[in-house]
């Protein structure tokens, strides 16, 4: 028997809803919309509902608006059954139903992140530990200080042992075999990068060599130094280094899967930065390509660097990643549906609405508050005084009666700007939401909402008398 769950919802969403409930019903979920008598779900409270809702007969569980912000619990004890929080948009209800849905554990991965300080010679050891450990926040296992050629390093030895008092694990990465003995001496973690002609360098300490080509493209030499370190039983990653575009890229990747082929059970790192740092592009695209070259040879290790700009949360993109893929791979299956972490720029269902459905929810509206949405055909202001769409805020302004209430004028210009981004980019819009930018934003995402939080009252659903819009009441 089909389980029968209440789909709650408003005046204005019900057409809407049920729509979406006729298309889910099936032998698995029978979705009973039930429509609480106030104009938007979302802005009912726990005491409307304990008054409004008669439970249909034979109801599993009851799904609330996503944005409905009242006490689950509290409703679950009232009635007898659970209280569920569902999706902000009506359109995500499918997805929320498990049609094409997966419950995603984000928590494993198999891919160890090292995080390199590229100009660790000119900074204090105050400012590398401070480096080091934003790069392990964003997701670094490893700091990798990076020694500039004819550069000296006074303070490597001092900045070795600040990071391992703070627990981190460190690499150096230097082209000067006396750096890299000192290192080793010093304790550090791994060191970068060895070949087949100073390999004796690993024996003066524990630290574990990153091994490469002894020249340019020689798998062979990188081939050789890897049976000297397992002759010897000496722990090492190998890296056949991955070159440029235009510039060996395509060979290089050849030569990773080649030593792959070749040492089954060699440990690899795939160093990234020569592809990320040079190349004009969004890292975010960039790092999940390499990712899924990284997945399926099983790479183990991979090292990246955040020096230009437009890498600045490279570390952050793979840890992300390293995250979604693996739980893709044991999964068996694409890398769909696993978080949409590397999602930036783009949203798979940009449209939660369409323009005809807009324009049928406009003509619904009685009061003089501004709905702000986004379809196919651009951006949609509406209240009861009418309905305009526009492709960007200036053709929109002159419909807005906001010229003697400049905080109202604020909160519009935001938001229609932001719906403006949306549109252009291919991104969901929701009034009084931030934009969401994957990975990339999570922290000016989080300082966005703090600060929408505080300026909410003046918005356009929300008066500033407060409680509730104009016009509506629990009637």
């Amino acid at each position: 028997m089909a389980e029968r769950v209440v789909l709650i919802t408003g005046s204005l969403a019900e057409p809407r809803v049920r729509q979406i409930a006729q298309a889910l019903a099936d032998a698995q979920v029978e979705p009973v919309v039930v429509n609480i008598g106030v104009k938007v779900a979302a802005l009912m409270t726990a005491e409307i509902v304990e008054r409004r809702l008669t439970v249909p007969e034979g109801a599993a569980r009851v799904v609330m608006p996503g944005r409905f912000r009242g006490d689950l619990e509290r409703l679950a004890a009232r009635f007898g059954l659970p209280f569920e929080r569902g999706p902000d948009e009506a359109a995500d209800l499918p997805d929320y139903f498990g049609r094409a849905r997966r419950a995603t554990d984000l928590s494993r991965h198999d891919v160890t992140i090292f995080a390199e300080i590229v100009d660790a010679t000119r900074l204090s050891v105050d400012a590398i530990l401070a480096r080091a450990q934003a790069l392990a926040a964003d997701g670094a296992d490893v700091i990798d200080l990076g020694a500039l050629p004819d550069a000296p390093f006074p303070h490597l030895e001092e900045a070795i042992t600040v990071l391992k008092g703070e627990g981190l694990k460190v690499s150096v990465d230097s082209f000067d075999p006396a750096e890299l003995a000192r290192a080793t001496h010093a304790g550090a973690d791994y060191l970068l990068s060895l070949n087949e002609n100073t390999l004796a360098i690993a024996e003066e300490g524990a630290a574990i060599p990153v091994l490469v080509p002894a020249r340019p493209g020689d798998l062979q030499s990188l081939i050789r130094a890897i049976d000297a370190c397992e002759a010897k039983g000496q722990a090492y990653l190998a890296d056949p280094i991955l070159d440029p575009i235009h510039f060996g890229f395509t060979a290089s990747l050849v030569r990773y899967a080649e030593l792959r082929r070749q040492k089954p059970d060699c440990p690899i790192l795939m160093g990234i930065g020569n592809v990320t740092e040079l190349t004009d592009a969004d890292t975010t695209g960039i790092n999940a390509i390499l990712m899924g070259i990284i997945s399926e040879l099983r790479i183990g290790a991979v090292l990246a660097v955040q020096v230009s700009p437009h890498c600045r949360t490279a570390v952050r993109e793979f840890d992300r990643a390293r995250r979604e893929f693996f739980a893709a791979r044991e999964a068996n299956a694409l890398p769909q549906g696993f978080g949409g972490g590397l999602m930036a720029l783009r949203d798979r269902k940009p449209i939660a609405t369409s323009g005809a459905e807009l324009e049928q929810l406009a003509g619904a509206v009685k009061d003089r508050n501004y709905r702000i949405a986004v379809s196919e055909q651009g951006i949609h202001v509406f209240n009861r005084d009418g309905h305009h769409v526009g492709q960007e805020p200036f053709a929109l302004y002159p419909h807005l009666d906001v010229k003697d209430d400049p905080a109202h004028a604020f909160y519009l210009g935001v938001e229609t700007a932001r719906a403006e981004i949306a549109l252009l980019l291919g991104k969901r819009y929701a009034q009084d939401e931030p934009l969401k930018w994957g990975v990339a934003g999570e922290t000016a995402a989080s300082a966005e909402e703090a600060h929408r939080l505080t300026f909410k009252a003046a918005g356009s659903t929300l008066t500033k008398k407060g409680g509730v819009p104009e016009g509506e009441d629990d009637t």
